[in-house]
């Protein structure tokens, strides 16, 4: 998988799932995600688990685990080694959902409502997220990565990433329909059923 293959897998999912928590800042999350799925040539072995984030399976934690290697700089400039059990989710959006249900706490409460991408990597690493003290900037390396929007289609026309807009767009007949809809829009990493039923509400109200 190529790094663009990847943003426009999850990102897609980042920002559909984001405002049902109160978040704004996909951009951010989607730098968080390369910082810790992306590898160099690929994804990690905790990404292919849907675990795109280096989520720790903490107390709370009652699903699905890992004991892996991991890294951590809990004094600045010493990197010590150590192994932890991490979640393990069964899709790429459980593994999103299980994000937000993460920072969906009063430690990240300070997180909701920003809209600047560096200031919500400096709030969450501020909160405790992660020990590396270089994860701002890490992460904020990983924007240029990231479109505005999100995906393509075959003409090469960059396709909106809200969940209405890709709606009006399917209500304007630029997905086709049928079975071509849903393989175009699975293709880009969308929820076929849930952009269904989005066209349906707006179809309802005259949009």
């Amino acid at each position: 998988m190529k790094r663009e293959e990847f943003v426009q897998m999850l990102y897609p999912e980042i920002v559909q799932v984001a405002p049902s928590f109160g978040h704004t800042c996909p951009q951010a999350v989607m730098a968080q995600a390369l910082t810790e799925s992306w590898k160099g040539n690929g994804i990690s072995y905790l990404a292919k688990l849907n675990n795109f984030f280096g989520l720790k399976c903490g107390t709370s934690w009652r699903g699905k685990s890992i004991n892996l290697k991991t890294k951590e700089e809990y004094t600045v400039g010493t990197i010590t080694t150590i192994k932890d059990n991490f979640r393990v989710y069964d899709s790429v959006r459980d593994g999103v959902v299980g994000y937000f249900e993460f920072v969906n706490t009063k430690r990240y409460s300070n997180l909701k409502g920003v809209t600047d991408p560096r200031k919500y990597l400096e709030l969450i690493k501020a909160d405790g997220y992660a020990t590396s003290s270089t994860y701002v900037e890490t992460c904020c390396k990983q924007l240029k990565y990231i479109p505005e929007q999100s995906n393509q289609l075959d003409d090469d026309r960059m396709i909106p990433v809200t969940l209405d807009g890709i709606a009006q767009e399917v209500i304007a007949g630029l997905w086709g329909s049928g079975d071509v809809r849903r393989k175009k829009l699975e293709l880009a990493g969308y929820n076929y059923t849930q952009v269904q039923k989005r066209v349906n509400e707006l179809l309802r109200r005259g949009a």
